[in-house]
């Protein structure tokens, strides 16, 4: 008897969903991907709607390293066709959304990856294995589901009256319907500031609400907070030119019988007031959340961040619903608005660590590893050459980490990009060195261009753990210890290969390590 049954199922064609299908493609196991959609990367053919995209694309680096261009290549899917990089689709920056959505479909025809299109998911249950039903009563059985279906359904904050008013999704880009007019933008992020800037020239004030303040990217270091790309707005507020942010909840939104606004504002200041302010329009720019409407009771993951994320385990498996696993964006819960796990560049990484997870668990395929001496200086050698180069601790700064295993023989297993917090296979529980990048503690505190704060010497190894920007950290795990920690000090150009000051310390590190591990 035939078993149709798949080993995967994945549901979405998006950058995620197609980066997944590459791996398991290649691995030669049993899947499908059902996108909604007559073609891969349907979102990017609507957002964002200014259709400029933030994820940039730095084409001339100046290095011959495909693995150090992936740093500066924000939007290429991995594969090991270095005619598959987007660089080869855009000159720009930052890229039009359009040649994301061409550079997508090549990459899904040039693997050739198994895809079902307009195949909308109605439903997921488990009666036994999973079971995916699609709108038209196509079903399919898989012993896995991976959802990669991003972030599909608005986030609409409980405001009275918010329904009345034009969702960032279907409002008008065109500047000219906004002519002289009233607006306010609700939302404080990068589609509420690329939807302002878009009416700078023709709206007569513009109004960004949220009750939050402002964060900026070149501070926190998360490229989710507003980007310089879209923050000339700010400099029109300042500038005292009509336009304005209001901090502060927007309590009441009253449509008028002519077809205005009354926008009620609880300001956050506690020196003012609760305001009634007139609007002719009010656009909501308040993002996105995950879509879990598809999935039975008995098999419905729970979520995260105000409902907004499912809940996920180290592995990228749903908490509560055991082989339900996540990838792309929805993964986000890992290390929202920290990281990088929201975005292509981010993301990539995180799903071939789930792909590895997935065969190591599922098909017995261990975990990519180097042998090495257990050897201070060899692995110091090992460490610094990965710091070096890898695009994955730098792009999954503080969540993925190469980690070296001690085989108490003499030798060491040196493997690459695992989530920095999973337990068990393949590392073991006889203890383990783990090597990330990351920024120091603080760091969205420091402004980064007062010269007088400063950092700490670039030489100044004795003090690397004061530093504020990216740079190498190694812990030495051990069951029943303390953590050990050592830090490697910041570079200006990410170079960590002077022999004084990066190298000899983190040898006289492993050194002191292992002469306590017992064999």
């Amino acid at each position: 008897m035939v078993d149709n049954t798949l080993d995967y199922l994945v549901i979405g064609a998006g950058p995620a969903g197609l980066q997944l299908g590459y791996f398991l493609h290649k691995a030669g196991r049993k899947y499908l991907i059902l996108e909604a959609g007559p073609a891969p990367g349907r979102f990017f053919s609507t957002f964002p709607r200014h259709r400029t995209l933030i994820s940039i694309n730095k084409k001339h680096t100046g290095w011959d390293d495909p693995e150090l261009n992936l740093r500066m290549d924000w939007n290429s899917l991995l594969s090991d066709d270095p005619g598959l990089l987007f660089t080869g689709y855009s000159d720009r920056y930052f890229p039009h959304a359009d040649d994301m959505v061409r550079y997508l479909s090549d990459f899904a025809e040039k693997c050739g990856l198994r895809i079902a299109f307009d195949s909308r998911v109605a439903r997921v249950d488990r009666p036994s294995g999973f079971r995916v039903t699609v709108e038209d009563g196509r079903t399919y059985e898989a012993r896995r589901v991976v959802v990669a279906a991003g972030v599909t359904q608005p986030n609409i904050p409980p405001i009275p009256g918010i329904e009345t008013a034009d969702p960032y999704g279907t409002a008008s880009t065109d500047p000219a319907d906004y002519l002289g007019q009233r607006v306010l933008v609700i939302g404080k992020g990068n589609s509420a500031f690329e939807t302002a800037d878009n009416l700078i020239e023709t709206a007569a004030v513009i109004h960004v609400a949220g009750p939050h303040s402002v964060r900026m990217a070149w501070r926190t270091h998360y490229v989710g907070h507003l980007r310089a790309v879209n923050n000339s707005l700010l400099d029109t507020y300042q500038l005292k030119s009509q336009n304005a942010l209001l901090d502060g909840d927007i309590r009441r939104i009253e449509r008028q019988p002519d077809g205005t606004y009354l926008v009620t504002v609880a300001f956050a200041r506690v020196n003012e007031v609760t305001k009634d302010i007139p609007y002719d329009r009010v656009i909501v720019c308040t993002g996105f959340r995950f879509d879990s409407s598809i999935f039975a009771g008995d098999c419905r993951p729970d979520l995260v961040i105000n409902g907004r994320f499912p809940a996920l385990t180290p592995a990228y498996e749903s908490v509560n619903v055991p082989g339900l696993y996540f990838a792309g964006t929805i993964t986000q819960s890992r290390d929202f608005k920290r990281g990088t796990s929201g975005f292509i560049h981010g993301f990539r990484y995180g799903v071939r660590a789930l792909h590895r997870i997935m065969e190591s668990r599922h098909h017995g395929v261990p975990w990519p590893a180097t042998e090495l001496p257990a050897d201070p200086a060899a692995l110091a050698a090992a460490v610094i050459g990965r710091v070096n180069r890898s695009s994955a601790l730098w792009q999954q700064f503080g969540l993925l980490a190469d980690v070296i295993v001690p085989d108490g023989d003499g030798t060491a297993r040196y493997l690459e990009e695992l989530p920095f917090d999973l337990q068990g296979p393949p590392i073991g529980d006889r203890g383990h060195f783990a090597i990330t990048l990351e920024y120091g503690p603080d760091h969205d505190r420091i402004d980064p261009f007062d010269i007088e704060v400063g950092r700490i010497s670039q030489s100044d190894s004795a003090r690397a753990h004061e530093g504020h920007y990216l740079h190498p950290v190694v812990r030495h795990h051990l069951p029943g210890r303390p953590v050990a920690v050592h830090h490697v000090t910041e570079n200006l150009e990410n170079e960590w290969d002077s022999p004084e000051v990066h190298v000899e310390p983190l040898r006289a590190f492993f050194a002191a390590r292992l002469a306590g591990v017992p064999a």
